[in-house]
């Protein structure tokens, strides 16, 4: 009896959906069936004609349809969805389960390839010239364990292709299913009746090749992850609230609503957006400006879902519930983002296209000509076997992933790690490279400058106060000292202003001038003792090994390079000059990267988003392609195509060659796999292949495939980019970058 799935009712529907305005709802459902770009079109086509539907988007990384349809209609598109042959239900944000597909296929191959091996070995003996007692035994034995593995190992492709076929559809697994089924129930009749030849192995072989192929590519595809899970743990599940009384209870977040009382400990995220009624404190603001120096929230001061509150606790009043503060937006326009990704058609998505009709075509009129010819049945379905097997897509199941994987091993030679094999395809397309500017170009870690001119006393005593804190500023006073640092007594922190101690009956402070020296005019750093100026600290970041360099290659190659960055004008603007970069942007918060990016696409433009920070994750989502350095907050990682491992930015221009040098390999593989296919195909039509010569022969046309791919060269032989003695300025900020990388 055959089960039908589960549809939620029209009313649980709507509970499920949210409301986005202009008279329409969303709802998100999960597609867990889903495994291909034809997919894609197939869903987003048919809901696009559905009534009441006005958007549907398909993400495949994350198997999610997102659906905008208007409220006055009837939510019936899941039935449509049930009609295209694809299960799906109402989306649930925890979604931490494992997608057991890798490991259906991955128990599906080591079958295949046990059998495949077992079977060829009783072959040998056939093939040797067995007695008929012992062939035939051989043949029955071979019967008995390619069926199993038939149903076992092939369910893979008799699910996709019974789907196909169910609802007046093809694609590549079908002519792959037919004929593994006829090999096979050739292969038994001809056992059965005694006949000399039987082709379990090649029955066995094909499938196990097959699911190389489909096992490799299915890895490569779940390395694209998605951050949108990443973005929603910095959120803590709930959050102490204080009632007017001055009683303090812990709630969950989803219940906190505009005008309460939330306390944020140090160590802690906001988990709404509010404004500082009490007390004062350091935050971490990167996720909303990407800038990782820590700035001062006092009363008054509108803070952000996500921030980090650092040194001291504060007290907010909340302005937004959850699902709307910052950090919510921030979701959903990670999800937008990654949805445009996944529109992105694969070359293997697009060769596919044109395979089934052609192989199912030719193995009909090659059965039908040769019954006509000779009328004998059973030769003209030997042929047409030989037909399905000699053009089944092996070369072409191999082309892409193969070169992906042997290319994702050249990647981690060079320190590169490779989350999705489209995003070499990409990579190898794009036109300019847009840079984040914090922890991007440069290494995101504060150095004190010209510490060298900053007497040894000074020095020591601002690091001996500096120990013990891990503000940004802290820590790079305390490593550029060297030597022994006095012994402090009582060393103080009040929070967001520096710290002091006590020592032979003086005072000392390290951090905001205004503080230190009691005057209100004073701005910096400041080291004081008693109120008197001892010594002032500047800072600055430092840019990435061979940034210079690398931008440099990079606009040789005729790719325009650009920076959007959330930090202020004036530090994107010396690193934009120290760099040689004319289009700068600051002050950029998250929406307005991902509109810029957006914006670019629109215009036919395909970029390379290069960040690192929360704020950046859903701009590198919705780039072309992406990557992050690996220091980069988790999300950014997460969302990110590439991740480089070393501090150069060297990491670039060497994942651009090896793309590039992957896709042209690619194209090779296509080339071997049509020219094997033209060759063999009129050879096989003409009579003049059995089954287990077509099975050899398409093996080998994969083998060519897998050396070719195996070309892909170990060095990125992009010669000596960067030269140490090279100056990164000769402006008026050269003083300030020159040398620093």
């Amino acid at each position: 009896m055959t089960t039908v799935p589960y549809l939620p009712t029209e009313e649980e529907i709507r509970l499920a959906s949210k409301s986005v305005g202009q008279g329409l709802r969303e709802t998100v459902l999960s597609l867990p069936t889903i495994h291909c770009g034809g997919c894609i079109q197939r869903i987003e086509r048919a809901l696009h004609e559905h009534a009441g539907v006005e958007r549907a988007r398909v993400n495949l990384s994350t198997k999610r349809v997102t659906i905008q349809w208007r409220e006055r209609s009837t939510p019936s598109f899941m039935i449509k969805l049930r009609d295209l042959g694809y299960d799906s239900h109402l989306f649930e944000t925890e979604t931490d389960r494992k997608d057991p597909m890798l490991g259906e296929l991955i128990r599906s191959l080591a079958v295949a390839g046990f059998a495949s091996m077992n079977i060829m070995f009783l072959s040998v003996a056939v093939w040797s010239g067995a007695e008929p007692e012992i062939r035939n035994l051989f043949h029955w034995i071979s019967a008995l364990i390619a069926l199993p593995t038939l149903l076992y190992s092939g369910r893979v492709y008799y699910r996709s292709a019974w789907t196909a076929l169910r609802h007046f559809r093809t694609n590549m697994d079908v002519p792959v299913s037919i004929g593994l089924t006829l090999a096979y129930a050739l292969s038994f009749y001809d056992t059965l009746y005694g006949y000399h030849h039987a082709y379990f192995e090649a029955v066995t072989m094909l499938l196990f090749v097959l699911l190389i192929g489909r096992t490799l590519d299915y890895m490569m595809r779940e390395r694209a992850r998605s951050a949108v899970r990443g973005l929603a743990r910095l959120v803590p599940r709930g959050a102490w609230v204080r009632d007017d009384d001055g009683r303090e209870h812990y709630m969950p977040i989803a219940s906190i609503v505009p005008g309460m009382k939330v306390m944020v400990a140090a160590g802690e995220r906001l988990p709404v957006d509010g404004q500082v009624i009490m007390g004062i404190s350091d935050l971490d603001c990167s996720v909303v400006s990407g800038e990782s120096t820590p700035r001062t929230a006092d009363t008054g001061d509108q803070l952000s879902a996500g921030m980090l509150n650092l040194t001291a606790p504060i007290v907010v009043v909340a302005t937004s519930t959850a699902d709307n503060s910052f950090l919510a937006e921030m979701v959903r326009l990670m999800e937008i983002a990654e949805s445009g990704r996944s529109g992105y058609r694969r070359l293997a998505d697009r060769a596919a296209r044109f395979y089934a009709p052609v192989v199912h075509t030719a193995a009909a009129l090659s059965f039908a000509g040769w019954v006509a010819a000779t009328g004998d049945w059973h030769q003209s379905l030997t042929i047409a076997i030989a037909v399905l097997i000699i053009t089944c897509p092996c070369a072409l199941a191999l082309a892409v992933p193969i070169v992906q994987v042997v290319a994702a091993r050249r990647f981690f030679e060079n320190g590169i790690m490779v989350k999705d094999g489209s995003a070499m395809e990409r990579l190898s397309e794009i036109d300019g490279v847009v840079f984040d500017k914090t922890g991007t170009l440069t290494l995101g870690r504060l150095h004190l400058r010209d510490a060298d001119e900053i007497t040894p006393d000074c020095l020591s005593m601002a690091a001996a106060l500096a120990a013990h804190s891990r503000h940004p500023q802290s820590v790079a006073i305390a490593a550029a000292a060297k030597g022994e640092r006095p012994l402090l007594n009582a060393i103080r922190e009040p929070p967001g202003l520096g710290l002091e101690a006590d020592k032979d009956g003086h005072t000392y402070r390290l951090g905001r001038a205004a503080w230190a020296l009691g005057k209100d005019d004073e701005t910096g750093t400041v080291l004081a003792c008693d109120g008197v100026l001892l010594q002032r600290f500047y800072f600055d970041d430092r840019l990435r090994p061979a940034a210079f360099d690398v931008l440099n290659n990079l606009r040789n190659q005729g790719l325009t390079t650009e920076i959007i960055s959330g930090d202020g004008v004036a530090p994107v603007q010396d690193v934009a000059l120290a760099l040689g970069v004319s289009t700068a942007h600051a002050n950029m918060l998250p929406g307005e990267k991902l509109a810029y990016l957006e914006a670019k696409r629109a215009a036919g433009h395909k970029v390379l988003m290069v960040g690192d920070g929360l704020n950046d994750a859903p701009a590198l989502a919705a780039a072309s392609v992406s990557m992050a350095p690996a220091n980069a907050a988790d999300v950014g990682r997460n969302a990110a195509d590439f991740v480089f491992l070393r501090d150069s930015l060297i990491a670039v221009p060497t994942a651009l060659k090896i793309s590039r040098d992957s896709r042209r390999l690619i194209g090779q593989n296509f080339t071997i796999a049509a020219i094997y296919n033209v060759i063999a195909l009129p050879v096989a039509i003409a009579g003049y292949v059995t089954p287990l010569i077509a099975a050899i022969v398409m093996a080998l046309s994969s083998l060519m495939v897998v050396t070719n791919a195996l070309r892909l060269g170990y060095e990125s032989n992009l010669g000596n980019l960067w030269s140490p003695k090279k100056h990164y300025a000769d402006g008026p900020l050269g003083h300030r970058l020159k040398g620093t990388s």
